[in-house]
């Protein structure tokens, strides 16, 4: 197992779509196991494979930062196929570090998946687990929580951004 580099905002791998896993293979499995390492080193509560660098649809998750072995979730090649409700909450990403602001979301979601081993899984998700899954799908999709923000709140974000990109590399 390896801690990968976790893509930044504005790399361009974290904007395209991913591909369908067709192959699980030890390939795979070793994609995982870093994708989980790196996770809980970051630490954050779910990981994609774009933001490792791998256009893959393949997401970890675990609301309990590792506190509780049984709630890491590994999905391969996932899909909303239900949601309802709607909340706003804070958001973060650990491609945009050190940013957050409030994004609106579905409060239930159910997921439809393949398990690691390429087994069917179903997977449902109120509240942070809801929120976790819209976020790490949404990045599978090359879309960035900042992308479901208004326009003016995502200007802000873009200046703000750019100013501290150029503040650090001075």
């Amino acid at each position: 197992m390896a801690i990968r580099e976790i893509k930044k905002y504005p790399e361009s791998v974290l904007r395209g779509k991913t591909e369908p896993v067709e192959e699980f293979n030890e390939e795979l499995q070793k994609l995982i196991e870093d994708m989980i390492e790196t996770m809980y080193a970051a630490p954050g509560i779910g990981l994609a494979a774009n933001q490792v660098g791998v256009a893959r649809q393949v997401t970890v998750i675990d609301v309990s930062l590792g506190s509780d072995k049984e709630a890491l979730i590994v999905l391969v090649n996932p899909e909303i196929v239900h949601c309802e409700g709607e909340e706003s909450s804070e958001e973060g990403c650990l491609s945009i570090p050190g940013y957050t602001t409030m994004v609106k979301r579905f409060t239930k979601v159910k997921v439809q998946a393949q398990d690691r081993n390429g087994n069917p899984v179903e997977i449902d998700g109120e509240g942070l687990l809801a929120r976790a899954l819209q976020h790490e799908l949404d990045h599978l999709n090359g879309k960035l929580f900042v992308d479901r923000i208004g326009r003016i709140k995502r200007e802000f974000f873009k200046k703000r951004y750019s100013r501290e990109k150029v503040g650090s590399s001075k």
